[in-house]
């Protein structure tokens, strides 16, 4: 009963910290500087999420790989046709081809 008690209460704890710069922040013009640092948050979440994809495979570190490889490619389909739908039909089209010709 006690593991359930600490689930609620950092729930609790959790909660609490999400809220508190919306309330206490509410009538208040944040300073440029950390307006400008905000901005890049979605960028840096995106990056921590998506690298160790690219790079981690099979519980090994891989420099050169298939997946690193569909990751450019994606890229680049992302940044000239700006369509999600274009980048992922190109990416995991080129890893399922080379992982189907056994580059693994």
């Amino acid at each position: 009963m006690s593991v359930w008690w600490i689930i609620l209460g950092l729930g609790v704890v959790s909660l609490l910290l999400r809220t508190s710069f919306l309330v206490l922040l509410r009538n208040r013009r944040l300073p440029g500087g950390v307006t400008a640092s905000l901005s890049l948050v979605p960028a840096a979440v995106l990056s921590a999420l998506v690298a160790p994809e690219l790079f981690v495979h099979g519980g090994r570190t891989e420099v050169f790989g298939p997946r690193l490889l569909a990751g450019i490619l994606a890229g680049v389909v992302a940044w000239k046709t700006r369509n999600v739908l274009w980048t992922l039909v190109v990416g995991l089209g080129f890893l399922f081809a080379v992982e189907a010709l056994g580059w693994k």
